[in-house]
């Protein structure tokens, strides 16, 4: 089983072919190729390769599947005895990525 480790909006992915998975919004339409150039670790099964910090020469290629916003979140803050309540909601966006392959 391949797999890899990449990078993106600060995050880090452990990645397969095939696989669906929510990142933080990145630039690109639907049905659009999308290559992440930041691999951290590469794997075939048998033998893995760590970059130190990003492996040279390799490529994780996806397609966007769709531009959306994430469910509300809510911040509730409270301070007892003081009569303090604030209540905030944020919904994040988000691209949601098939990855195509790993090269």
């Amino acid at each position: 089983m391949s797999f890899a480790v990449i990078k993106t909006g600060g995050k880090q992915y452990v990645v397969t072919p095939d696989q669906k998975l929510k990142i933080e919004k990145i630039a690109g339409e639907p049905n659009s190729k999308v290559s992440f150039d930041e691999v951290l670790l590469v794997s075939d099964g048998s033998s893995a390769t760590v970059g130190k910090p990003e492996v040279s020469g390799v490529k994780v290629e996806g397609e966007i599947l769709r531009q959306s916003r994430d469910r509300k979140k809510i911040i509730f803050k409270y301070h007892s005895k003081a009569r303090v309540r604030k209540t905030k909601g944020h919904r994040q966006y988000f691209t949601e990525v098939k990855i195509t392959g790993i090269k």
